[in-house]
């Protein structure tokens, strides 16, 4: 059974001599379980980390590689050469650290929870700063869509022919189930560099996109609505324009078939504000910034705190400490990781706690819309930097949701005549994204050097259908999972 083991590991682990990139699995040696977010440090500040499945990948190219460290709380740190690595199958096993604590911590006299959190909050400023830093990086998101109910039907169009009626509402029949029973998901990928003035002012410029996505399930809500659009076009006069209306509210002035919104050729470029806002703001809360959920987490007066371990990680002793609401408005549960020597933060795990959620409205009946944000979870694991400071090496955040939208729509034709076509859509799921940041390097700039920088507006990306090794081949990466190794090669 084991040599089945590791046959079946060895083969999905890659490995190519001219690529210069090995990729290795991290398990635990009592249990061959992986060893998720595990460091791994190819210098003193700089590295990757092993993904959800316990892989990496490290490019070997740089002539100053010669070994590379792992850590992990709660498992003994292991150095070992790249030749080390290649004679181990590229499978690493972590013993598990012995707990020996000092007597006095096996004592009655452990430290109070209460003095240990107001040495933590005392120590923010002096731990955490993302004043002039310059972020080398990395990130993925992934999205998820699952449709539970989608409805579109032609409610009337009296200067449609009754057969043409018949034959959009059989296209959109074919949308509906077409997107039932499609496995929505994609990935983004982003090298880039975040420079930081304070935590209200960034730029940023992005080096590399790439897009994992299959474009005929291209299923966002938006891409829906524009889809069953342009199918009820088609039955209509296309040498018309059109306004459309929904409710009350005019969406649009004048729509035609022939719009650009529908063309299958649209220029691929991504928007950098929009990636600088969403990477930005992660490494924002990872500084414990004002009004950042993080901040909130160590206040006394919203969550209560127990102590409840105190182990190592490395060589330095840490505080585990369980985090949970005191206060109604208070919505999170998890855990704080504390070194003992400076009280910084190193690892934050949270999630909802119970039955409490984020975001909520109910225009159901008024509006035909529902939207509960009923999962947020996630993990923020610090390392120390050559100035003192901990910045974010590694930051997983899920969100989830439900919704429900259901419109009536009319297509009003721009004409004398202005005849009218309408059409009802109900739609009703649950998405789910998930977002990754890898800090790749880091280094200090000062203010002239900021203001000199110049942020472009759009960037173009590499569309991808489906899995490339290549695509990502040399660089410092988070390591796919499964899934994403999947994608395209066997839909």
């Amino acid at each position: 059974m084991k040599n089945v083991l590791l046959l079946a590991v060895a083969l999905t682990i890659h490995f190519s001599a001219f690529s210069q990139t090995i990729t290795a699995k991290i398990i635990a040696a009592s249990n061959s379980t992986p060893i998720a977010y595990a460091t791994v440090k190819m210098s003193n500040y700089s590295g990757v980390i092993s993904n959800e499945e316990g892989y990496f990948s490290i490019n070997i190219s740089h002539s100053n590689i010669s070994t590379i460290t792992i850590s992990c709380m709660g498992y003994e740190s292991k150095t070992l050469s790249i030749e080390n690595i290649k004679n181990l199958n590229y499978i690493i096993t972590l013993n598990e650290a012995l707990n020996q604590l000092d007597a006095v911590h096996l004592s009655n006299k452990r430290p109070h929870i209460d003095s240990i959190m107001a040495r933590v909050k005392r120590h923010i400023d002096k731990n955490y700063n993302i004043d002039l830093n310059t972020y080398n990086l990395f990130y993925r998101t992934s999205g998820h869509v699952d449709f539970k109910h989608l409805d579109f039907e032609i409610e009337k169009a009296s200067h449609v022919s009754s057969k043409n009626i018949d034959k959009a509402n059989t296209d959109l029949t074919q949308l509906t189930n077409t997107i039932i029973n499609s496995n929505i998901v994609h990935f983004t990928d982003v090298k880039a560099v975040l420079h930081t003035l304070n935590q209200d002012s960034s730029k940023m410029a992005v080096q590399k996109v790439t897009k994992l996505l299959d474009h005929k399930k291209d299923f966002s809500i938006e891409n829906i609505e524009n889809k069953a659009k342009t199918l009820v076009l088609k039955y209509l006069d296309t040498t018309k324009t059109y306004k459309v209306k929904t409710g009350l509210f005019k969406v649009e002035d004048s729509m035609s078939l022939n719009d650009e919104e529908f063309k299958s050729d649209k220029s691929k470029t991504i928007n950098v504000s929009d990636l600088k806002h969403s990477i930005g703001s992660l490494v924002k809360k990872g500084t414990f910034s004002n009004m950042s959920f993080l901040k909130t987490v160590i206040n006394p007066e919203l969550y209560e705190y127990a102590l409840n371990d105190i182990n190592y990680n490395g060589n330095e002793r840490v505080f585990v400490i369980g985090f949970k609401p005191r206060k109604a408005k208070s919505k999170l549960t998890g855990t704080l990781v504390v070194n003992n020597s400076d009280y910084a933060i190193t690892r934050v795990d949270y999630s909802y706690y119970k039955s409490r959620h984020g975001s909520k409205f109910n225009l159901r009946l008024l509006l035909g819309i529902k939207y509960i944000d009923n999962l947020s979870e996630g993990s923020y694991i610090f390392e120390k930097q050559s100035d003192s400071t901990y910045q974010p090496k590694y930051i997983k955040r899920v969100k989830g949701s439900y919704f429900y939208i259901n419109r009536d729509f009319k297509l009003i034709e721009n004409s004398p005549q202005k005849n009218k076509v309408g059409f009802g859509f109900k739609i009703e799921g649950d998405s789910h994204t998930k977002e990754e940041f890898l800090l790749t390097a880091m280094d200090k700039c000062d203010l002239e050097s900021f203001s000199k920088i110049k942020q472009e507006n759009k960037v173009p990306f590499t569309q991808l259908s489906a899995f490339d090794t290549a695509a990502w081949q040399n660089e410092a990466i988070i390591e796919p999972l499964e899934e994403m190794k999947r994608f395209g090669n066997s839909q």
